[in-house]
């Protein structure tokens, strides 16, 4: 959803990936923590690991995964990556340095496939639903900055990633991606308020 084609530009980009889904699942499940300010997924129960050297090397693999798969552009990976079996296309480590990243989540990957799955689909059912919503929340915001500084707003660009998390909130997950909850990101003026700062610090 980009701004005019006169002057400064900015492109939102939203959505449910599948694939930052998966990570999500995946970091759950293994009992990782990082990022430490993200609550947990709903509808899955949260795994309790003991800290070990063991734990803490899976959870450094999952957090190089987990950068990857939310800007990939910003974080190219110094080996090639392939696709983790099972997952399709929404899971690759890199070919070196994430054995135990890949060993520990291959038994998961029917779950996980099936949850991003679902959730994605529940997005996109909700986005087809009420057409140019999507749209009208970031270029009002836009609009209100705008007003606020006086001035057009700067070029930017971000992501964000609506989410079924267990808590209601904003938060960003990347230099220029942020994760919303499905709750929030329906509930047009709480939406708009937690959105606005977010655009002020960008535009």
């Amino acid at each position: 959803m980009p701004g005019s084609t006169a002057g400064p530009q900015w492109i939102v980009r939203e959505d449910a990936s599948p694939a930052v889904l998966t990570a999500l699942y995946l970091r759950q499940v293994l009992g990782i923590r990082a990022p430490e300010e993200l609550p947990p997924l709903r509808g899955l129960d949260t795994v309790e690991v003991s800290a070990t050297d063991e734990h803490a090397m899976l959870e450094r693999q999952w957090r190089a995964y987990w950068a990857m798969t939310v800007e990939p552009q910003a974080h190219l990976s110094p080996v090639p990556l392939s696709l983790v079996e099972g997952f399709d296309t929404y899971a690759a480590l890199p070919v070196d340095g994430a054995d135990e990243l890949r060993r520990a989540i291959e038994p998961h990957a029917g779950g996980a496939l099936a949850f991003a799955r679902a959730a994605s689909e529940t997005y996109a059912k909700r986005e087809a639903a009420g057409t140019g919503a999507s749209y009208r929340a970031y270029a009002s915001a836009i609009a209100v900055h705008e007003r606020q500084v006086g001035r057009r707003a700067h070029s930017f660009e971000l992501n964000v990633q609506v989410l079924p998390l267990t808590q209601r909130g904003l938060w960003w997950i990347g230099s220029l991606t942020v994760a919303v909850t499905d709750g929030l990101r329906g509930d047009v003026v709480a939406f708009d308020a937690a959105i606005h700062p977010i655009i002020a610090e960008l535009a």
